[in-house]
């Protein structure tokens, strides 16, 4: 994926499905995709050497199935590993339910909200063991380590005018709300867990609110036509722009920790996998994760080359 211009990166994420792991839905088009996956014949790794990795259709995904291909790769050559990619969330959880993708980078909340369509928690350890315990019960699907990140809704201000106003959380942000302009996507306006929930939680009230497209959201906030947006706490414009993520200091947003997901009898033919995937358990936090989504959608690198330059420095590979 490469540099779209500040409109184009958020409108490609839209328009690709950047965010579907809130709001996944089934479509023509996504059961066309699932045809083509599950008629690929590459098989999984309970039948063969041969390991399938899945990412789904937007940057940080891209970088994630590129990680775990050129770790198993690097730790167990005897393996062929292929990736199938940029697929919807449906897609890929139904390719990995019926054997056609072995493992890949799955979040907390979607297991949780979108695929066992269960409550929302704010308790992050409660839904990590909530997944677990489903995922191995149902579908015979085994959740490694957690990766380190909580790709999470995020209040974003610019950096500037968050330290002249003394703001670094969001209480801090509620306090302050009543003279300031909140920028939002249209759905962040009527969902329980998005400007309802502020308002309940934290007492927030804006002195006005600001629906636009998702793209349009952080070009309002650098020409400050807008104080603050919602946003996803690992965009790539946060470290772009110099942004700053205010800190839900009461638990509010649900958790979306990066966790890798394998099938049950893939790690029964190969139990190596294990060890080698829980290497990751821990080594990407939140800013990290947005510095290796810029140097995709910024910087122009492809996602294999910023997964193996990043791999690299950590000793991985």
């Amino acid at each position: 994926m490469r540099r779209f211009g500040r409109y184009g990166r958020s409108l490609f994420r839209f328009f690709t499905g950047r965010r579907q792991l809130r709001t996944a839905s089934y479509s023509v088009i996504s059961l066309a995709l699932i045809a083509a996956v599950t008629g690929c014949g590459t098989g999984g790794a309970s039948n063969s050497n041969t390991i399938v990795i899945g990412g789904k259709n937007f940057t940080e995904q891209l970088i994630m199935a590129n990680v775990l291909k050129l770790l198993i790769q690097h730790d167990d050559p005897k393996l062929h590993v292929v990736m199938k990619d940029n697929l919807d969330t449906n897609v890929l959880w139904n390719a990995m339910k019926n054997g056609d993708v072995d493992a890949y980078v799955e979040y907390t909340g979607t297991g949780l909200v979108n695929i066992l369509h269960d409550k929302v928690t704010q308790d992050p350890n409660k839904a990590y063991d909530e997944v677990k315990q489903q995922f191995e019960q149902k579908y015979h699907v085994t959740w490694l380590k957690p990766i380190g990140f909580n790709d999470t809704y995020a209040m974003v201000m610019r950096a500037s005018e968050a330290k002249r106003l003394g703001i670094s959380t969001l209480s801090q942000l509620a306090a302050k709300s009543p003279s300031l302009t909140l920028g939002s996507e249209q759905n962040f306006v009527g969902r329980a867990d998005g400007l309802p929930g502020l308002e309940k939680v934290y007492g927030a009230h804006f002195q006005s609110v600001k629906t636009m497209e998702v793209g349009l959201k952080y070009e309002a906030l650098i020409d400050k036509k807008v104080d603050v947006v919602d946003g996803y706490s690992t965009d790539p414009e946060i470290p772009e722009y110099h942004l700053t993520v205010l800190q839900d200091n009461r638990h509010f947003f649900p958790p979306y920790y990066a966790v890798p997901i394998i099938r049950d009898s893939t790690l029964k033919a190969h139990p190596e996998l294990r060890g080698i995937l829980n290497k990751l358990a821990g080594t990407l936090d939140d800013s990290q994760m947005q510095q290796l989504n810029a140097e995709v959608d910024v910087d122009k690198k492809s996602p294999s080359e910023v997964a193996k330059d990043w791999l690299t420095a950590k000793g991985l590979i």
